[in-house]
């Protein structure tokens, strides 16, 4: 069987350099694509589990904050092996003045957050129009 080009990755905690989270249970971080296109930066953040009601995007300063919290589900039975950990999601990034931040929208969609940063206007690219004369 040929694997080439499948990876696995495991769920990382979250390292956190600026204090300490003031949450209760385990964060993960969670997996992100960030894409740029000539009007907007895209994030597409993992997020399996988290409802529309339990996720928190939150713009502090520089900041732009996920976090996401995941509500176990009781099993009926014994488990006899639990290869997938639950706990909720925390990411942070730091926002430079390309982004426009009265213009950032965000949709949760089947456990996927697509993140729409759109650019500031100075920042979006134009053609100068040449005059003759």
């Amino acid at each position: 069987m040929n694997t080439q080009g499948i990876q696995s990755s495991e769920k990382t905690g979250v390292n956190v350099d600026k204090g300490e989270l003031t949450h209760e249970g385990d964060f993960f971080t969670p997996a992100v694509d960030i894409y740029e296109t000539s009007q907007e930066i895209v994030m597409n953040v993992d997020l399996p589990g988290v409802k529309p009601e339990d996720l928190d995007i939150d713009l502090r300063d520089d900041t732009l904050s996920i976090i996401g919290k995941v509500t176990e589900t009781d099993n009926k039975g014994t488990d006899l092996l639990v290869e997938y950990k639950v706990g909720h999601y925390y990411r942070s990034f730091l926002l430079t003045d390309v982004i426009d931040r009265s213009a950032i929208s965000a949709n949760l969609s089947d456990g996927v957050l697509k993140l729409r940063l759109p650019k500031a206007a100075k920042a979006v690219p134009r053609k100068i129009p040449i005059s003759e004369g």
